[in-house]
């Protein structure tokens, strides 16, 4: 094998993981507080998507222009989903809102074919096939945008967490409800705010994803599989884990394909999903915030 060609399978997958990391920190704070999995994920992304799609082709703002708008939207949207339907009809049971997270994802699924059909929809922008030369591969430049700024924002969103008032809310409502409550938090705001702030990943993931992917009603599957993985293997609730197992996911599916062919390169996860799993049952980082 050429070592020009490894290099650039290794920094195709890394800028892969790079795609895949906000849409895996997302799901890994909703579950590190509230515990659950958020099987709406995918649907969600799915309308972020749209939502950059459509700032662009009908107001003209470019996706990276439109970041702060789809963070603070999807926020809104998920903090209002949580204190209006989630946490109102949960009744504080898990296994209810596991039901309604996934009766909202094939809701939201269904709308979004009945009203923009099953067709893929792409965008172009001037900087679309605009090429970058790193080390020995020629990258696409929003992919490599992509990975930077999904760098930047999971540092942004773990500062967040470690130093402010609210964060530190949110580590103590993770680590002990009960305990949260008896000193004056509120633990069902919180619970809105974390369940806003894991959507609004999905916003600014959308926007870098957008200029080099497409968006159709189900293209939340193919991103919400993978970030399900990316969770259990860096460990449920460690956003460092979210972090490494985002990179780790994009290296394996990139150097699985150069090896194996596309057809069989998801083979290549799966099997270093199981072996990390074998040794550490608890993920790379289980336990750890």
């Amino acid at each position: 094998m050429d070592a020009t060609i490894l290099g650039a399978a290794v920094i195709n997958g890394l800028l892969l993981g790079g795609s895949y990391a906000l849409v895996a920190v997302g799901l890994t704070l909703i579950y590190g507080v509230l515990h659950i999995i958020n099987f709406a994920h995918g649907s969600m992304l799915m309308l972020a998507m749209y939502g950059a799609f459509f700032l662009l082709t009908k107001a003209k703002i470019d996706p990276y222009a439109a970041i702060p708008l789809m963070v603070v939207a999807m926020f809104a949207a998920g903090y209002v989903l949580y204190r209006g339907l989630i946490g109102r009809f949960s009744h504080g049971k898990d296994e209810n809102i596991l039901l309604i997270t996934l009766g909202l994802s094939i809701v939201l699924e269904n709308v979004a074919l009945f009203f923009f059909t099953g067709d893929s929809q792409t965008i172009t922008v001037s900087y679309s096939d605009r090429m970058v030369a790193l080390g020995p591969a020629l990258v696409p430049l929003p992919k490599l945008v992509s990975f930077v700024a999904s760098l930047v924002l999971c540092a942004v969103l773990a500062w967040f967490i470690a130093r402010t008032d609210t964060g530190r809310a949110i580590r103590a409502v993770a680590k002990e409800r009960h305990g949260a409550r008896l000193v004056g938090i509120d633990v069902e705001k919180i619970f809105a705010v974390s369940y806003g702030i894991g959507i609004a990943c999905l916003g600014a993931a959308a926007c870098l994803l957008i200029p080099s992917f497409y968006v159709s009603p189900s293209v939340g599957h193919l991103f919400v599989i993978v970030a399900f993985t990316i969770v259990v293997l860096g460990g449920m609730g460690s956003f460092v884990g979210a972090l490494v197992g985002a990179l780790i996911i994009g290296l394996t599916e990139s150097l699985s394909g150069l090896f194996l062919g596309e057809a069989l390169g998801q083979i290549g996860i799966s099997l270093i999903f199981i072996l990390i799993l074998l040794f550490r049952p608890t993920g790379l980082f289980g336990g750890a915030r």
